[in-house]
Formats: C-alpha cells, sequence, structure tokens
C-alpha cells in the first residue's frame, strides 16, 4: 500500500504502470472511484487528505489545506510533466495546481467539475439546496451524504461491496469533516469569499494555457450532473486548447457508470496530442 509523509500527515495513493496520468477524486471519494479506469491507462490516483486512506489530521479541510497536502505528494513523488485527470473537486484541485505549477504539466482531462464561480441555473437546483443547508450543518451525525453520492449521484447504485469502500474512512461524525467542508465549499453566490480569488485565478489560466491540450467529458441523463449545456458552453468560449466529447448517460460520479468509455475517451485525445511517450 504505497504511503507517503505529507506535513504532518500521510497521504495513501494507487499505482499502475507508469504512465503520467495523476488521477484527482471529489468528494465524498478516494482513489476507489478510479479503479476501473486507473487500469486501463496506468498512473497515479491519491486519496486526498483526510479521505480514503490518507491521514486526517486536525485542520479545516479548506480548499487551501488540500492544495497545501497535495503540492507536497506531487513534490515527494517528485512528478513533473503530468496529465492530470480530474473529477469533482479534483478537478478543481487540478486547475489549481496546473495554474500554479505550468511547466509540470502536459495535459488536463476532467469532468464533472467546478469550472468557475456560479450563480443562479449554473447550479442545479438540488446541489443549491444542499450548499445552503450545509453550510448551516455543524456536523454530518450520520452517513447519508455518502449513501447518496453512490445511489443517487450514478446511474445504477454501487454494490454492497463497493458502498463499504466508500463508507469506510468516515464511520463517525468527527471523520465526516473533510466531507462536510468540501459540500460547504461549493463556489456559490460569492462564496466562499476566500475561495472565489483562487479560482478566477485558474479560470485566467485555463483561458490563457494554449499550449496546455485539455480535454473536457460531457454527460446526460440525470439531474445530478454538474456541467450541463451552460457551463459546457461557458468551457467552449474560456478555456484555451479545449475539447469537448460527449461520453453517453451517467450521473454525477460518472467513473461508476462509464469508466471503460472515460478511459477510452481519455486514451484517444493523448494519442491525438502525443501527451504520452
Amino acid at each position: 500500500m504505497p504511503v507517503v509523509p505529507v506535513l504532518d500527515s500521510t497521504m495513501h495513493y494507487e499505482a499502475s504502470g507508469s504512465a503520467p496520468f495523476v488521477f484527482l477524486h471529489g468528494n465524498p471519494a478516494s482513489s476507489h472511484i478510479w479503479r476501473n479506469v486507473l487500469p486501463e491507462l496506468g498512473g497515479l490516483a491519491p486519496d486526498l487528505i483526510g479521505m480514503g486512506r490518507s491521514g486526517k489530521p486536525d485542520i479545516s479541510y479548506s480548499f487551501a489545506d488540500h492544495a497545501r497536502y497535495l503540492d507536497t505528494w506531487f513534490d515527494a513523488l517528485g512528478l513533473d510533466r503530468v496529465v492530470l485527470v480530474g473529477h469533482d473537486w479534483g478537478g478543481a484541485l487540478a486547475f489549481d495546481w496546473a495554474a500554479r505549477h505550468p511547466s509540470r504539466v502536459a495535459g488536463i482531462a476532467f469532468f464533472e467539475t467546478i469550472v468557475k464561480p456560479m450563480t443562479g441555473s449554473e447550479l442545479p437546483l438540488p446541489a443549491q439546496e444542499r450548499v445552503r443547508r450545509f453550510r448551516t450543518t455543524e456536523a454530518l451525525d450520520d452517513d447519508g451524504f455518502v449513501r447518496q453520492a453512490y445511489t443517487g449521484g450514478v446511474r445504477t447504485p454501487v454494490s454492497d461491496e463497493n458502498m463499504a469502500v466508500y463508507l469506510a474512512p468516515f464511520p463517525d461524525a468527527l471523520s465526516r469533516r473533510p466531507v462536510l467542508a468540501w459540500a460547504r465549499q461549493m463556489p456559490f453566490d460569492g462564496s466562499p469569499a476566500e475561495l472565489i480569488p483562487r479560482i478566477e485565478a485558474y479560470d485566467a489560466w485555463l483561458g490563457a494555457s494554449s499550449e496546455v491540450p485539455k480535454l473536457l467529458m460531457t454527460f446526460e441523463g440525470s439531474p445530478t450532473l454538474l456541467i450541463g449545456p451552460e457551463l459546457q458552453a461557458w468551457c467552449a468560449d474560456n478555456i484555451a486548447a479545449l475539447e469537448i466529447v460527449a461520453v453517453g448517460e451517467a450521473g454525477h460520479h460518472a467513473q461508476e457508470d462509464r469508466p471503460k468509455e472515460i478511459a477510452a475517451e481519455i486514451a484517444a485525445w493523448t494519442e491525438r496530442h502525443s501527451l504520452v511517450a
């Protein structure tokens, strides 16, 4: 089980082969969500700090916290010229890392992630309601949020075996602090104020980095999807060197519904741009 010391804690990661891909998961997931994608492409898939089998230091689990620990993980492994693949908050962390380390990024593939601060119809109504509710919630006293991700956030609910893996890192309210922190940080209606400028900074890089190929994978057929037609159009207008490909029907946690298709689209894109030697 690969584990790397990071700051005052540790980060676990999964590894397959020697390809330059780095797969970053979101909330409330872990590297387990890449289990059917990683073997198809090869690369590394870390558990974000406080999630999966990584350590749970006594921090606030803000976006800045996650970025600090992830920076240390990248540096500890000496990763360079990587192809980032990001989903949900993992996509936002990929954009942020790339914007701050542009010479170390060969390409970025992403889906169902935070591409910009959102208002109004850009965030689905159920998600708006969840964000507002969680911003006033003191603790997650049960595992309902995690369970809902893999029952309602997918086209087909995951097996009991896989659900157990997703639930294992979060047995009580204290261990669920990272999950709640992520849920509170969705950039909506100008909040959280400290995160908006960071997203605007990576948006500026996404718009200017014409030398870095980018791939947006889109899905359809589920009310849980984050990137619908409106945000797809924004990406097309504001992200340089972007290709957009429709992958099929899926929920927000599309790796559970379309892992083979996701891997195939990334493989074809990397081949078109000669991103993997």
